[in-house]
């Protein structure tokens, strides 16, 4: 869930981090953040189809643990 940089720069990390197939959530109203429980970036999330939490991290997270957990879901 993005919101504290721009969209272009959002847009870059997925590129970036080869997680450009995610679908990732930007709101600027943090409003997301709230009804997720993120509390401080840099923070990562991983939902299901369903809006629900798979995983979460506080700071650095493993990209390949990440994708693992998206096609498990």
């Amino acid at each position: 869930m993005g919101a504290q940089d721009s969209f272009d720069q959002a847009e870059q990390f997925l590129e970036s981090t080869g997680t450009e197939s995610l679908t990732m959530i930007w709101d600027e109203s943090f409003e997301t953040w709230s009804y997720y429980g993120v509390r401080g970036q840099p923070a990562a999330l991983l939902v299901n189809a369903k809006g629900e939490p798979i995983q979460s991290w506080l700071g650095a997270f493993d990209v390949d643990q990440v994708l693992e957990l998206a096609r498990a879901a």
